[in-house]
């Protein structure tokens, strides 16, 4: 069995860096094959966006998750002490950057139609919000359809 990742990019843990949970997720998931097909463990945007802002090695983290299988308090504590920009500056910026990513136009159009959706301006254009309903469709097509 496979699963769809349905903790948003939106959603930050305790050190209050958003994505980081989902983070987690993704490369768990993955770790135990259990990730929904077309989900990278750790993929070129958001995934790599976090991990550079916090100074992670994006390799460190797999391995980190396989070998431990951490909880998400426990791979946040991991975070604390592997992470290279931790100060409350350089996770605001980043959330800012999260928040203000816009799909390409493409990406935008493909998931607003997947989901029936008119592509007319009143979604809002974020990425958090498109991925959120991508990830809504794929939920409802692998498991309650």
């Amino acid at each position: 069995m496979s699963y769809v990742p349905m903790i948003s990019s939106g959603v930050a843990g305790p050190l209050g860096a958003l994505h980081l949970p989902r983070l987690w997720l993704k490369v768990s998931l993955e770790a135990t094959g259990k990730l929904a097909a077309g989900y990278p463990g750790i993929g070129g945007g958001y995934d790599m966006m976090t991990c550079t802002a916090l100074g992670l090695d994006p390799e460190a983290v797999k391995a980190f998750i396989k070998s431990s299988k951490p909880t998400y308090a426990a791979f946040e504590a991991w975070v604390k002490t592997n992470g290279k920009n931790l100060t409350k500056a350089t996770i605001h910026k980043h959330n800012l950057a999260i928040l203000g990513y816009i799909h390409a136009d493409e990406t935008r159009k493909g998931i607003l139609a997947a989901n029936g959706i008119a592509d007319d301006g009143s979604v809002l254009p974020d990425a958090v919000d498109l991925n959120n309903l991508d990830d809504w469709f794929e939920f409802h097509q692998a498991v309650l359809k």
